[in-house]
């Protein structure tokens, strides 16, 4: 498989979704976060956008967030159980597996996904990780979890003028869980998930020294 081509793709993929206002209706909203959704063109399920101003620079927020198996992802996101590096394609191409614990009171099972990550920098600040599924000679499916497959997903950090200790975080989700899930426990399932990611980053980002 051509990791590389993958990775760019899902780029291409996530500014386009950055760009695009049309379609996005809001799903849930508290004050830290607007999440929207709209019907994925990748799947039969939804894409969606969490969009929030967090309190740190885009240096703290990305460290809180980078795809680092020794990272601090794990540390304070509820959805990362376990995150393994399988490849190092290039500096900022990796192959990773996500293992994400059981959810939903134990409806949804526990999940592994593997997936090309492309970390790309953009002239004004921004930071982003683009991620999507991909398989891998390394990791086939395994008993104990349900495999599932993230559609183009990933964070855009984004500088706030004038305010270096703010930044913008928009983050797109896309992801068939696999299984043989209720719609109804899908869709009620990712806008309070996303809204627990931004409230847990922001925590992280304070106390990150």
């Amino acid at each position: 498989m051509d990791y590389q081509e993958k990775a760019s793709s899902v780029a291409d993929h996530l500014l386009s979704y950055s760009k695009d206002e049309s379609g996005w209706k809001i799903c849930k909203k508290t004050n830290e976060v607007v999440v929207y959704w709209r019907p994925s063109s990748e799947f039969t399920g939804n894409v969606y956008k969490g969009e929030a101003v967090v309190r740190g620079s885009p240096q703290k927020v990305w460290e809180c967030l980078k795809p680092d198996p020794n990272g601090l992802r794990v540390k304070w996101d509820d959805n990362v159980k376990k995150f393994e590096l399988l490849e190092q394609v290039s500096s900022d191409i990796t192959v990773c597996r996500t293992v994400t614990p059981s959810a939903a009171m134990g409806i949804i099972s526990p999940r592994d996904f593997v997936d090309v990550i492309l970390v790309k920098r953009y002239e004004d600040g921004t930071v982003t990780s683009n991620a999507t599924h991909v398989s891998h000679p390394a990791c086939p499916p395994q008993p104990g979890y349900v495999r599932g497959f993230n559609h183009p997903c990933g964070c855009f950090c984004v500088p706030v003028l004038g305010e270096t200790d703010k930044t913008k975080l928009i983050s797109f989700f896309q992801t068939d869980l696999g299984g043989l899930l209720p719609r109804s426990v899908v869709d009620s399932f990712f806008p309070s998930s996303m809204t627990d990611f931004y409230s847990n980053l922001a925590k992280a980002v304070k106390s990150f020294k």
